[in-house]
């Protein structure tokens, strides 16, 4: 895959750089870094901050990032998800980022 605007990776790489701040919740800390390590990926720079790979950025437990709790999910997601959540023990579709295109399905009455 050809990254589209090369001449954006030293942008994209600086907003990586800071490490966001320290969270109670273990699962968002993970997920923090792996999203970090997915971007850095999806965007060819030229490497990961090293903060994503901090021993609190990998969960204990399992995480089977969907709204459905049933067995054929949990097996899709661990064998869908991108090698930057699994091995932090993170599942989720294997593209976490897509932004939804369609409009929601669900009406929202005020």
């Amino acid at each position: 895959m050809r990254s589209i605007w090369p001449e954006r990776r030293p942008q994209r790489a600086a907003m990586l750089n800071d490490e966001p701040a320290a969270l109670s919740d273990p699962r968002l800390q993970g997920l923090f870094g792996a999203v970090a390590e997915y971007l850095a990926h999806q965007h060819r720079l030229p490497n990961v901050p090293l903060w994503a790979y901090a021993s609190d950025r990998y969960l204990d437990r399992a995480w089977h990032v969907s709204p459905f709790a049933d067995d054929a999910m949990r097996e899709y997601l661990t064998f869908a998800s991108p090698a930057e959540f699994a091995s932090r023990n993170i599942f989720t579709e294997e593209r976490p980022l897509r932004r939804a295109r369609s409009p929601s399905p669900f009406k929202v009455s005020a």
